[in-house]
This record gives structure tokens, sequence and C-alpha cells, in this order.
């Protein structure tokens, strides 16, 4: 199961925070689980790391451009970040 790692800015961090049962919802076709993150020196930075289960679900949920009133509501910046992991 792969892990990615989304990293985006936010207007307001508590309408952020807010929206996790949302974000438990619209990920669930595509994600098992996740974890939230804040930087520290930016409480207006998130990251999620996502263990994901369908990649293309995933990115099909990302580009929908009807989350757009979910992502307006819960104050989410672009550009959204998402980093995968390395092989090496």
């Amino acid at each position: 199961m792969p892990t990615e790692v989304v990293r985006h800015k936010v207007g307001d961090i508590k309408a952020w925070l807010k929206g996790h049962e949302d974000r438990t919802r619209l990920f669930a076709p595509a994600v098992k689980s996740f974890k939230t993150f804040q930087d520290a020196d930016d409480p207006k930075s998130v990251v999620m790391v996502l263990e994901v289960t369908d990649m293309d679900k995933l990115n099909s949920i990302m580009t929908d451009p009807k989350i757009q009133k979910d992502k307006d509501r819960h104050t989410v910046k672009d550009p959204i970040i998402v980093s995968v992991p390395v092989m090496v």
C-alpha cells in the first residue's frame, strides 16, 4: 500500500480542522487512513500522510472540480503538493 504526502496552505486553520470528517469521507474510496500534521513554524501550512489503496481513484478525487466547494469551505489554498515514495 503506497504512502503519499500531501502539503498545502490554509487560510484559516480552525476552519480546515473542522473539515476532518469531510476529508475522511472524501478520501474513503481511495485511502485506508491518513494522519494530519501542522508545520511547527507556520500554523497555516498542513501536511497529510495518506495510506493509499487506489492511486487512480485518489488522483481522480484530487482533480475533480466538484470538490472546489469543500476546498473553499475549509480554506484550502493552491498549490496542493503531492509527494510519492522514491524507489531506490
